[in-house]
């Protein structure tokens, strides 16, 4: 029986060398804020790698979103976690045996770990039985474990695990203690006289009195007596006791690797759709992108290449939720020729956040998973690349416009016709008529690369630059232009950026004034 991977169908997409390496366009994009909420819960199973390594298949792209789908079935979801409950139990139990000391202590964990295990695997065969899967991921696995759990080594295992708790669980022995010396032998069938013993001196009980007994020790690891005394037992049952030590010798790589990869990979997923459900309970949607490495090489002038209704930055939403305050939502889109997104407006209008956005959706898409928003079609990219505003570092002995052009022209370098560039007001540094000059240079060369992309500047003449730009504003009240909306619409840029921009320059802004006048 063939599974691969719950991660992928086919063994040359799965992740061959993981990686713990960030992207560097996590911190731009706030992706290093989003994985870290998704994993916070799931520390010891290390998913972040997972969420380092895009694909580049739509195939898998597919086998990924079945399995999401199948795992919204609340029973499922169920089923998955006690297993993984269970596998949890197990590994407890296999550390719990690293502390302790006494060998024969040690394999009692051992066993104990071995029989969780097979009970995790018996339980999870039972309740895939009992669900229906679409999902040609899970179809496989079902089949897998069920494979296996009939295997010939399965059934050993289990049948040796049950017969050694069968016989632990009959062992009888007594103790005979006089002085500092103890005496281990066979239990006789003698009578337990405690019963008897209490009862006859019950009735000379007299109201309340003081209790005289010893609490024992709940710590799980044994003192020396305790040792010397089980020692003396695994010499009155020999047979037992070689046969326990045969099967720990035997069995000390019982755990089958698929169903401990399993349980790690199958985190991918549970972690992801609590996160989602967060955002769910507050209203937001989430939706599986159509996602497309060929349409913009053969869009004509009506075909859709990328669109997304009601979407949001994650990271800014997770925070925004906990604090009981509304997210806005935005949409946009690219059609026929149209390949980078302009965005112009004032300062502190979700121009940032927008661009933001338009990367996530991208990544999270390129990783398998549901996407914010109600609908998506969005782009397969090859690589993606941020050009975000940063301060100064004197380690490199360059000035911040030298800084933003060696950055800029690294990007071109390596971009491709296939690739996603995000940049956000750069040139800032310089004059506005070298911004200008610049700027238009930046992007000439964007459109000729042919690649996908949102910039966010106050220069409003890039926003009719080509037949590939596309003008998009963030907008603010009419009435009070100095309340942002925070919505970012599809229309031509009105020049108000220069104004504002010359206005915080100067401190005419509408707040600076109302300071002032207030003073």
């Amino acid at each position: 029986m063939i599974f691969h991977s719950i991660l992928c169908e086919k063994t040359t997409s799965r992740i061959k060398k993981e990686t713990d390496e960030v992207p560097e366009f996590f911190g731009d994009l706030n992706l290093d804020q989003i994985i870290a909420a998704i994993t916070a819960s799931k520390q010891e199973y290390n998913l972040a790698p997972f969420f380092y390594t895009p694909l580049h298949d739509i195939e898998t792209i597919a086998y990924r979103h079945d399995i999401f789908r199948d795992l919204e079935n609340p029973a499922l979801f169920e089923y998955i976690t006690a297993y993984a409950q269970k596998m949890r139990a197990m590994r407890e139990q296999l550390v719990q045996a690293g502390k302790l000391h006494y060998s024969y202590q040690k394999k009692r964990c051992f066993l104990e770990a071995v029989d969780i295990y097979c009970d995790a695997i018996l339980a999870l065969v039972h309740n895939l039985s009992l669900v229906e899967l679409h999902s040609p991921g899970f179809k496989a696995f079902r089949d897998y474990v069920t494979y296996y759990a009939d295997s010939e080594r399965f059934t050993s295992l289990l049948a040796e695990t049950k017969k050694l708790k069968t016989d632990f669980s009959e062992i009888t022995y007594c103790l005979l203690i006089k002085g500092s010396t103890v005496r281990v032998r066979q239990y006789a069938g003698e009578i337990n006289y405690s019963t008897d013993v209490e009862a006859t001196f019950e009735k000379f009980k007299q109201g309340a009195v003081k209790d005289y007994t010893v609490k024992l020790s709940d710590w799980m690891d044994m003192n020396h007596v305790e040792a010397k005394i089980l020692d003396q037992v695994a010499l009155l049952y020999p047979d037992i006791f070689t046969y326990f030590t045969n099967y720990c010798a035997q069995n000390s790589h019982y755990l089958d690797e698929t169903m401990r990869m399993f349980d790690r990979e199958i985190q991918f997923y549970l972690a992801y759709l609590e996160y989602v459900a967060l955002f769910k309970r507050a209203g937001l949607s989430f939706c599986y992108p159509r996602i497309s490495d060929t349409v913009k090489d053969v869009a004509e002038e009506c075909d859709v290449v990328v669109a997304v209704a009601e979407s949001f930055d994650a990271a800014l939403a997770y925070n925004l939720i906990r604090k009981n305050t509304p997210v806005i939502c935005n949409d946009f889109s690219l059609t026929g020729k149209e390949r980078i997104i302009v965005v112009t407006g004032p300062n502190q209008g979700g121009k940032t956040t927008f661009a933001r956005t338009f990367g996530q959706l991208h990544y999270l898409a390129s990783l398998g998973c549901p996407v914010p928003g109600k609908r998506a079609q969005l782009f397969l990219f090859d690589r993606l690349f941020t050009h975000f505003e940063q301060e100064e570092d004197i380690k490199n002995l360059r000035g911040k416009l030298q800084d933003d052009l060696v950055r800029f022209h690294d990007i071109l370098n390596q971009a491709s016709s296939s690739s996603v560039i995000i940049m956000n007001e750069i040139f800032n540094s310089t004059t506005l008529q070298d911004a200008i000059f610049l700027s238009k240079e930046m992007m000439s060369k964007i459109v000729r690369l042919d690649a996908l992309g949102v910039c966010v500047t106050f220069i409003d003449e890039l926003a009719s630059f080509s037949e590939k730009t596309v003008s998009m504003v963030s907008t603010v009240v009419p009435d009070n232009p100095a309340l942002r909306t925070f919505k970012i619409i599809r229309k031509p840029a009105d020049g108000l950026a220069y104004a504002i921009s010359i206005a915080e320059k100067y401190g005419l802004t509408y707040e600076a004034l109302q300071e002032r006048i207030q003073l």
